[in-house]
């Protein structure tokens, strides 16, 4: 029984990659990039799904653009790979943050870990 399902769920996300493929979206299963797909629908954001962008953009002018923070109920959220040093890295890590026009922290459940 428990075989069968566990096939099942390949067989679904071999369809979701190949419907996120048919989009751009090289990896679905890159890591944070299902809830930042879940966070910019709710948002009405156009996903960016490259891994050195912002997560999403306005869907009327791309200039805008947002990061997703997110973390379950009971956790915390952070910006990662921030960096003091050396001097460029600290420029790149704090670009990371100037870039965006907002900011946004989504708490997922913790029992329905898909829903904000």
């Amino acid at each position: 029984m428990v075989q069968k399902i566990v096939s099942k769920i390949i067989e679904l996300v071999i369809r979701a990659q190949a419907l996120a493929s048919s989009i751009g979206i090289a990896n679905i299963l890159q890591p944070g990039l299902v809830k930042e797909m879940i966070i910019s629908e709710i948002l009405g954001h156009e996903l960016i799904a490259s891994k050195r962008d912002a997560d999403a953009c306005d869907k009327d002018n791309h200039v805008l653009k947002y990061e997703y923070l997110s973390f379950y109920e009971g956790g915390t959220g952070q910006l990662d790979r921030m960096f003091k040093s050396p001097p460029e890295k600290r420029v790149e890590s704090l670009r990371r943050i100037t870039r965006n026009a907002m900011i946004y922290l989504a708490v997922f459940y913790k029992r329905k870990p898909l829903r904000v």
